[in-house]
Order: structure tokens, then sequence, then C-alpha cells
């Protein structure tokens, strides 16, 4: 959208887009929560941007899209945006070098099926040696016999397995889980 269409649709775009969200962030304990993006999401996120940047040249537009669309789905996979989170500054510089490597040690899981990884920060290292960065860009590649199976209704589980912070959801909610599979083909 423009960015005067944008203006006039905004409120409304964005109540839709924090409705369709409730069904697509998954906790992982007190501290971990994965937002798993989609078509939607994503386009709230360049709007958004574009408004902020006040970016309405073609060429600024394809730069924000270049940088977002990656983190649509494409059929075959989830893609979520991982945020570590610690209210305390102090104890967020401690955990976060605590937590290093945790992006790798995320998973999903269909049942029936092995663990899942992510695939993390593809675009960029968000890591140092020292320390993990509070967000992280992952990708779970799932054959298309997980996909089958999660669309006859197989449960789906997901988890942090990192010495210093573990995490289980199992089952994941009905609710997301179907918004998830959504995002699949077949």
């Amino acid at each position: 959208m423009s960015l005067e269409a944008y203006a006039k649709a905004r409120n409304d775009f964005r109540t839709k887009v924090m409705a369709h969200k409730r069904n697509r962030n998954v906790s992982l304990g007190d501290h971990v929560t994965l937002i798993f993006e989609d078509e939607m999401t994503i386009r709230y996120q360049v709007q958004e941007m574009l408004r902020a940047e006040k970016i309405f040249e073609e060429e600024g537009i394809q730069e924000e899209l270049g940088a977002y669309n990656p983190l649509i789905p494409d059929g075959s996979n989830w893609k979520a945006t991982m945020m570590i989170e610690y209210e305390d500054i102090e104890e967020r510089r401690r955990m976060l070098t605590l937590l290093l490597g945790i992006e790798d040690r995320v998973w999903v899981q269909v049942a029936g099926f092995d663990r899942v990884f992510a695939i993390a920060d593809e675009d960029l290292e968000r890591a140092t040696e020292e320390k993990t960065s509070a967000v992280h860009f992952l990708r779970f590649e799932l054959s298309p016999a997980m996909v089958g199976a999660l669309k006859k209704g197989a449960g789906l589980s997901m988890g942090v397995d990192h010495p210093n912070y573990q995490s289980t959801l199992d089952p994941v909610p009905l609710e997301i889980s179907g918004s998830l599979q959504r995002d699949l083909a077949g």
C-alpha cells in the first residue's frame, strides 16, 4: 500500500494482524518466544518500516521487500523470529553469554518423527564468540512425510535443548498448530 493508503488502513490492519499473531506466538519457558512469520506478519512489518522510515520510492521499497521476503515460509518450512527476553539489563547481558549457541538448539517435532533443529540466521551471523544475540531468525525444514502427518492430525511439540536453557511445549496448542499447518503445502 502507498503511505497514504496505509495511513487510512493502519488501525484496522494492525488489529487484524495482532489477532492473527496470537496463534503464531510460542513461549518456550519464561525467556524465549518464537514468532512464526507468514505473508501477513511480514506484510505488516514491511508496511510499518516503510511508514517509520517514510520510504515511498521504488528502490527503497524493493530493499525492504528484499530484506523481509525471505522470512515468509515457502510451503515446506516454518520461519520464526526468536526473541530472548530478560527484563533486567544485567541479567540479560549475563544470560546472553550463557546462552551462546541457543539458536541452534531450538526444535520442532511432529509426532512419530525425529526433532527438526532450527537453521539459524541465514542472512547474517548474529552471535559473537562471547555472546548470542537477543534476536535470531530461524527456519525449520520439514520433510514431505512430516507435512503429510501434520495435515492428517499428528501432534506437534517444540522446545529448546541448550545446556543453560531447557523448555518443552508438548503439545503445541491446536489453534497454534492449525495456524502453522496453513503455511505448509499439500
